[in-house]
C-alpha cells in the first residue's frame, strides 16, 4: 500500500505546560537544573509496532439530504405553518402565500378556455356544413350538372373551414396550457416540504414579501449526516473510498466518531486543483449539527514495524543541534506505566536516575507519534522537561527524578489545543499543591 508520512514538530506549548505538572512539588525535589538541584521529568516506555498513517482534514457537517427552501413566485406571506425544530413529512405545507392574484388569473384562464372551446365547436359545425355541401356538389359535378368553377369554390370552402377548425383546436390547447400554468402558480402559493426532515433557519414571517431569492427554511434528515472535506490533487494518490475516518471536534468533547470515505468527486476545481470527498455517518444521537466544523483524520495505512515514541519525546539539543531522545538508563525495571492520573495525588518521583541523550533517526512520523531508529522498545524516554536538563557541562548525560506517565495521557495532551492544555495543567497544579 502506498503511504505518506506527515512531518510535524511537537508543540512548544505542550512541553512548557506539562513540565509544570511533571516537575513535582517542593517535597519531591527542585525543578530546575540551572541552580544545581535534580530536575524532575516525565517519561513513558517506547513501544514496538506500526505507525498509523493518517491525513488530517477539516470538514463541514450537513444533514442528510439537506435542502434550502425558496418560493417559486413573488407574493406576501399569509401564514407560516412550522417553526424551527419541527419535524415534517414530505409534502407537508410549510407556508401559505397570498393567493388572490393567482386565483383571479386562474379564473381568467378558465374563462378563456371556455371561450376557445366554444369557438372550436362553432368551427367544427361550420366544417361539417361545408363538407356536406361539398358532397352534394360532388354529386352534381359527377353528373355534369355543375361547372368546374363551382366545384373548386366548394372545395376551397372546405379547406378554409378545416383551417379555421385546426386554428380553433390550437387555441383550445393554448388555453389549456395557460390554465395549467395558472393552476400551477396558484399551487405554488402553498410551499410544501420536498423531503421528510427537520426544519431550521426559519426566515419567514406573515406579511413579508418574498420572491425567488428569499430563502425561507433549511430542511434535512438529522438522523444521518454528511461531512464534506476538500482533497488536494496529491491526496487522491493515497486517499480512496472505503478508508476509515476518525471524526472529532472541540464541541464533541472526548467523543470520537468513526465512519469511512463514502464518495470522492473525480473533478478537480479549476485554479485550486482540489476536489471534494463526502463521508456519510449515522447521527441518531444528534451529536453532529448541520454547519458544525469538525476535524477528520483519514486513516489510509500503516508504516512498517518500528520503535514508537511520542512526538514530545523528540528533542533537538540547543547546543549541538542534534536531534535525539533522553533515555532513562536502568529505570523502569519494577515500574509499571501509569494508566490513570489523579491530579490530587500524582504518581511519585523516582530517586535520581542517570539519563542518556541518544541521537535518533526518524523513520516515520505520524500525527502524535514517530517511528525512530536508535531507541529500543521498552526504553523509558523523557517526554516532558527536557529543557530542564540543559544548563550544566554534563547535560548530554544528566540526572533527573522521573515520574512515570502513560501513553494515553501523553497522546491526550498532544491532541489538546494549547489554551485548553495550559488551563488543564494549571488546574492539576493547583489540585496537587504544586
Amino acid at each position: 500500500m502506498k503511504y505518506r508520512c506527515n512531518y510535524l514538530s511537537p508543540l512548544a506549548i505542550f512541553s512548557f505546560s506539562l513540565l509544570l505538572w511533571g516537575c513535582g512539588n517542593s517535597e519531591e525535589g527542585g525543578n530546575t537544573g540551572n541552580f544545581g538541584t535534580i530536575p524532575a521529568v516525565e517519561a513513558v516506555q517506547a513501544q514496538f509496532g506500526a505507525l498509523p498513517l493518517e491525513e488530517r482534514l477539516s470538514g463541514i457537517t450537513r444533514a442528510s439530504n439537506q435542502v434550502e427552501i425558496y418560493p417559486r413566485i413573488t407574493a406576501p406571506v399569509e401564514e407560516v405553518m412550522v417553526r424551527n425544530g419541527d419535524y415534517v413529512e414530505s409534502g407537508a405545507p410549510l407556508i401559505r402565500l397570498e393567493d388572490r392574484e393567482y386565483s383571479e388569473r386562474l379564473q381568467q384562464a378558465e374563462a378563456n378556455l371556455r371561450v376557445n372551446e366554444a369557438r372550436a365547436r362553432q368551427s367544427e359545425t361550420r366544417l361539417n356544413e361545408v363538407r356536406n355541401f361539398l358532397d352534394r356538389q360532388e354529386t352534381l359535378y359527377s353528373r355534369d350538372l355543375l361547372s368546374d368553377a363551382d366545384i373548386e369554390q366548394a372545395r376551397a370552402q372546405v379547406m378554409s373551414a378545416e383551417a379555421d377548425y385546426e386554428l380553433a383546436l390550437a387555441q383550445v390547447d393554448q388555453a389549456h396550457s395557460q390554465m395549467s400554468e395558472q393552476r400551477d402558480l396558484l399551487d405554488r402559493t402553498v410551499i410544501r416540504a420536498p423531503i421528510s426532515g427537520t426544519v431550521g433557519q426559519r426566515n419567514a414571517e406573515a406579511g413579508m414579501q418574498v420572491n425567488a431569492n428569499s430563502r425561507l427554511f433549511v430542511i434535512g434528515d438529522l438522523t444521518h449526516s454528511t461531512i464534506r472535506v476538500n482533497l488536494t490533487e496529491n491526496m487522491l494518490g493515497y486517499i480512496e473510498t472505503g478508508q476509515t475516518v476518525r471524526i472529532f471536534s472541540e464541541n464533541l468533547g472526548d467523543t470520537l466518531l468513526y465512519s469511512e470515505v463514502s464518495r470522492i468527486s473525480p473533478f478537480l476545481t479549476s485554479g485550486s486543483f482540489s476536489t471534494e470527498a463526502e463521508i456519510d455517518i449515522a447521527n441518531e444521537e444528534g451529536l453532529l449539527l448541520p454547519g458544525m466544523f469538525v476535524t477528520v483524520d483519514v486513516l489510509y495505512g500503516e508504516t512498517s514495524q518500528a520503535t514508537l515514541v511520542p512526538l514530545s519525546a523528540i528533542f533537538r539539543h540547543p547546543r549541538t543541534g542534534v536531534q535525539g531522545i533522553y533515555v532513562a538508563n536502568g529505570y523502569g525495571v519494577e515500574t509499571e506505566p501509569i494508566t490513570e492520573v489523579d491530579a490530587g495525588n500524582p504518581p511519585p518521583l523516582s530517586e535520581p536516575t542517570s539519563l542518556e541523550f541518544r541521537e535518533i533517526e526518524v523513520v516515520a512520523r505520524g500525527r502524535e507519534a514517530a517511528g525512530v531508529a536508535g531507541i529500543n522498545s521498552g526504553d523509558w524516554v523523557v517526554t516532558v522537561g527536557q529543557s530542564l536538563l540543559i544548563g550544566s557541562a554534563d547535560d548530554q548525560d544528566p540526572q533527573a527524578r522521573i515520574r512515570a506517565a502513560s501513553w494515553d495521557r501523553i497522546m491526550e495532551m498532544q491532541r489538546m489545543q494549547p489554551e485548553d492544555l495550559l488551563e488543564r495543567i494549571m488546574g492539576e497544579d493547583v489540585s496537587s499543591g504544586i
